[in-house]
């Protein structure tokens, strides 16, 4: 790995949630507390965003971390990806 990869890898990344028809607000915001320890309040939050803006950022951190948090909440299928 060179240099600039391994910066890029260490920079704060995004995971981004999509709105979907399919997953009520409980659902995500459970799924959300289970993927990044957020508080109810929290979750509640982002399902809000994503619901009215189309996405919202679920969490940020190191790529690592980020990649765990997609995972989780890839398990109901909701929408996400990773953004750097």
């Amino acid at each position: 790995m060179d240099e600039t990869t391994d910066i890029k890898i260490n920079e704060p990344w995004k995971v981004i949630l999509y709105n979907d028809d399919i997953h009520t607000f409980d659902e995500v915001i459970l799924q959300l507390r289970k993927a990044t320890g957020c508080s109810d309040a929290e979750a509640e939050r982002i399902a809000l965003e994503a619901h009215t803006k189309g996405k919202a950022v679920a969490y940020s951190g190191p790529f690592e971390k980020c990649f765990k948090v997609m995972g989780i909440l890839r398990e109901i299928q909701l929408i996400v990806e990773i953004e750097g």
